[in-house]
């Protein structure tokens, strides 16, 4: 590809009009269904030998990390893409944590306390189901807080990104695109398989009434939080193959240019490969 697919897909500026990208497109895709999917296992082979290299300087004391966080509408594909990327690398180096409604105690702290405590650590490829953000989407939609305090929670959001950033998390945030039809016909086949009726909630078609009021607050997310140190990706999302590579092209690209390397080891190698040849069998 002639750019990378952080450029390509990198939201645009203000304003975000969600209804100007095509949630069914497939922007820098290397070719059809089958050779995407075979573009995406070699690429999973990459991502897997950065991760290990990754981890091995956060076990040897290194303090980097990379942090993917999935935002979006009920059947976007967060749980596909984390089982697409979590399968294309070894578990040990990934940690998956996925925000539900707060709990009484997390409501006693401020609404970052929760994501604070989950913030992978060094080495790891961490991955947020849902995160900060739903208390600027869902707060702002259902109006559970005021204007006032959305605004503020938006600044919030920047300055504890940036604060990530400068202690060696790599952020790589995706929105994924989907449309409203596409929804509907994977709300529909919920239903209509018995084996992924445990996946519909009767919620989920409540919360398509609101569906444009989520789409307005889901281009102010993309306006007031996306930054150069921080940039939102923007995912079409309705073809389920497209989505799960180009989240997983993201994540590459960003884990290539941390460039991680094995640690040398603290010890001289001679001597230590002495010991084991000259001890007694």
């Amino acid at each position: 590809m002639a750019h990378s697919l952080r450029e390509v897909l990198r939201a645009p500026s203000s304003p975000v009009v969600l209804a100007d990208i095509d949630p069914h497109g497939k922007p820098s895709a290397p070719g059809d269904k089958d050779e995407t999917k075979d573009q995406m296992c070699l690429d999973g082979q990459a991502l897997s030998g950065l991760q290990e290299r990754l981890y091995a300087e956060g076990v040897s004391g290194g303090e980097r990390r990379v942090l993917l966080v999935l935002q979006g509408m009920d059947t976007s594909g967060k749980g596909g893409v984390i089982k697409a990327v979590a399968g294309a690398v070894n578990p040990q180096g990934v940690s998956i944590t996925s925000f539900k409604k707060p709990t009484p105690t997390e409501l006693r702290h401020s609404f970052l306390w929760r994501v604070r405590r989950a913030v992978p650590a060094p080495g790891m490829i961490g991955v947020f189901d849902r995160s900060h953000y739903e208390d600027v989407l869902i707060g702002r939609v259902r109006e559970l807080v005021t204007p006032e305090v959305i605004e503020r929670r938006y600044r919030e959001i920047v300055r504890f990104e940036d604060q990530l950033t400068a202690s060696g998390v790599t952020i790589v945030k995706c929105f994924l695109h989907v449309s409203k039809w596409e929804q509907k016909q994977r709300l529909l086949a919920r239903l209509d398989d018995s084996t992924k009726r445990w996946k519909f909630n009767p919620g989920d078609i409540d919360e398509r009434q609101l569906w444009e009021p989520y789409q307005r607050a889901y281009e102010t997310v993309l306006e007031r939080t996306s930054t150069d140190a921080n940039p939102w990706y923007v995912v079409p999302s309705d073809r389920k193959w497209y989505r799960n590579w180009a989240v997983n092209r993201l994540l590459l690209e960003a884990t290539t240019e941390l460039a991680p390397r094995f640690p040398p080891g603290d010890y001289d190698v001679d001597a230590q490969r002495d010991r084991l040849i000259d001890e007694a069998d």
